[in-house]
């Protein structure tokens, strides 16, 4: 505990928020305030959220903070479908980044169960 950095799952989090931030700037993305806001602060909850949770003092405090970490995957997922949908973004990046969003998730739940 303590070093978040050090965490993979930490680091492809902070990537996934770059790769979001980058599609959601591209229009008719970025014209669509109330989704691209949405999904920007879901993905950036999520790395926050691990680091928070990783410098917390106790294991039932960071299983909290990872908890509320993969909520937060299931809110980029949601929005990804949405975007897709109404074509902000073509199906080879939506499979991409849900693939990805679905990897990390995975991956919080081994962590939540490591630290439980």
């Amino acid at each position: 505990m303590g070093d978040f950095k050090e965490l993979r799952v930490w680091r492809e989090r902070v990537e996934l928020a770059v790769e979001i931030y980058r599609i959601s700037r591209q229009k008719p993305f970025a014209r669509d305030f109330g989704l691209c806001n949405q999904i920007q602060r879901a993905v950036v909850s999520i790395s926050s959220n691990i680091a928070e949770g990783d410098e917390r003092g106790t294991n039932r405090e960071s299983v909290y903070y990872f908890n509320v970490a993969k909520g937060s995957t299931a809110e980029v997922i949601t929005q990804l479908h949405i975007a897709k949908r109404i074509d902000y973004i073509d199906t080879d990046t939506f499979e991409k980044l849900e693939d990805k969003t679905g990897k990390i998730r995975a991956s919080l739940k081994k962590l939540i169960k490591a630290r439980s």
